[in-house]
């Protein structure tokens, strides 16, 4: 039943926490709902490796370039466990208010209306971004594996976004299963891998970085202490987007449980997958040369069988990042336009309750950006999108725990905010990486953030949704405050 008893005709019903909501009657609602029940905790833990397994592919190596093999491994320990940190506190937030707006979920209930799209906007430029760059990455990859002569141009780019939209638009269900089919050959690929470079691996490849003249440098850190801090960035990159797994909360059977269960088991197998990588592609090819490579799994393998079925099978830990992303975002678009954020059009469902024009609409801006060829810049502003959200998601959960102590929580933080105040600081330190690593992306994100901020500030607060689902989590919260 709903919390807020919905009007025929849409309208100002109520004004607090410096926004206008109105009540939309039911038919508004049931243009706007997901399909229930489509995943288990299997599907859902598929789904928070998918996020992220293309970035054991490519991407975290540049990160030797900036810090060495002690840098980032230190920052990937560092990095690790705050993510590590995060999922817990998200599997909590996630058990006690199981929607498709995620973070911005939480951030609503404990921070209001702006915490709340700040949250949300700071993860939809992640989401929608981070494919951009997997799409230059795969057209890359294409073009290197000389499949029927393809090569790389815009065309590759839309071909993926228009392929992969198309089967999202057949429903959750359907886009889990082929996710997770996909994931799985993804991870036989790091198994392979894994396998072969053993046998290539020398200790000494790790520190083959010359020292330089910086402050602390040293065969480990060859760029000093300063490095372990520019390599933050790209150690993010094993773990980016894995906290997009509460995204599905609407479309899981038994939410409160198999939400929480399936993004802590995806953390567990990306530490393993992140850890594997690094020792052992840098320990087989070496340091400086891992640093500017493109393909650094294959060509630590150099040229034998195992490197090329590495190479093929990469592609489809690509496309494992791409295709499952693309379901982040639309969710993420759905749940903040079904609100009333975002322009409400965005939020119609189709037949298969699938969101279509949130889907498509973030598609086609990520296709455009793919065009300027910037993957790493395009990574870099989705890293900034994603540390932002981080920091707003921990002070929602530290927040929570202190004004909320009795809300039902199915599954509790171990460590309650100490777990998540660790998660915090790093989340900050992070933010601040970005705008050392690359400043140039980090204020073309800043820029977006800012005219989303905007749209909410001039026109979107006054009219917003009081009975969608994320705001009913908040309505609910208020009436017991206003009772004791």
């Amino acid at each position: 039943m709903s919390l807020v008893e919905p009007s025929k005709n849409s309208g100002t019903g109520q004004h607090h926490d410096a926004a206008d909501f109105h009540s939309e009657d039911s038919s508004y609602l049931e243009k706007r709902t997901l399909r229930k029940g489509s995943a288990g905790w299997v599907l859902l833990a598929g789904l928070g490796v998918s996020y992220v397994i293309s970035g054991d592919y490519a991407g975290w190596n540049n990160g030797l370039a900036e810090g060495g093999f002690g840098g980032l491994l230190i920052a990937g320990v560092v990095i690790a466990g705050m993510y590590l940190t995060m999922v817990l506190g998200m599997a909590e937030m996630s058990s006690a208010l199981p929607a498709a707006g995620g973070g911005y979920t939480f951030a609503r209930r404990a921070l209001g209306p702006w915490g709340g799209f700040a949250t949300g906007t700071a993860i939809l430029i992640e989401y929608a971004i981070a494919p951009a760059a997997i799409a230059t990455f795969i057209g890359s990859y294409v073009e290197s594996l000389n499949l029927f002569g393809i090569t790389d141009g815009w065309w590759v780019y839309l071909a993926v976004y228009a392929i992969f939209i198309g089967i999202h638009l057949t429903g959750a269900g359907e886009a889990l299963k082929a996710m997770f089919v996909i994931t799985a050959i993804a991870l036989v690929g790091l198994v392979i891998f894994a396998i072969s470079a053993i046998g290539l691996f020398d200790a000494s490849n790790l520190t083959d970085i010359a020292a330089t003249d910086a402050a602390g440098a040293s065969s480990f850190l060859p760029f000093g202490a300063f490095g372990i801090w520019a390599a933050v960035p790209f150690a993010i990159w094993f773990f980016l987007a894995v906290e997009g797994v509460p995204l599905a909360a609407e479309e899981a059977r038994e939410p409160e449980k198999n939400v929480p269960r399936g993004i802590i088991i995806s953390m567990l197998v990306l530490i393993v997958t992140g850890a594997s990588v690094l020792f052992l592609a840098t320990g087989a090819l070496g340091a400086e040369s891992l640093s500017t490579s493109g393909n650094p799994l294959v060509e630590a393998l150099g040229d034998g069988t195992a490197a090329k079925v590495v190479n093929y099978i990469g592609l489809a830990g690509l496309v494992a990042s791409f295709f499952s992303i693309m379901y982040a975002y639309s969710r993420q678009t759905f749940a903040l336009s079904r609100a009333g954020y975002l322009p409400t059009n965005l939020s119609i469902t189709n037949s298969r309750k699938a969101p279509t024009l949130a889907l498509i609409v973030p598609g086609v801006i990520g296709f455009v950006l793919s065009l300027t060829g910037e993957g790493a810049m395009l990574l870099n502003m989705a890293v900034l999108g994603a540390a932002v959200s981080y920091v707003l998601m921990m002070v929602s959960h530290i927040v929570l725990r202190r004004r909320e102590p009795e809300m039902k929580r199915p599954y509790r933080t171990p460590g309650g905010i100490v777990t998540t105040s660790f998660a915090l600081v790093i989340a900050a330190a992070a933010v601040i990486a970005t705008f050392l690593v690359d400043p140039v992306a980090a204020l073309w994100t800043l820029g977006a953030f800012a005219a989303f901020m905007a749209y909410f500030g001039l026109y979107s607060r006054h009219h917003l949704v009081a009975n969608s689902p994320d705001e009913e989590f908040a309505v609910l919260a208020k009436a017991e405050e206003e009772l004791e």
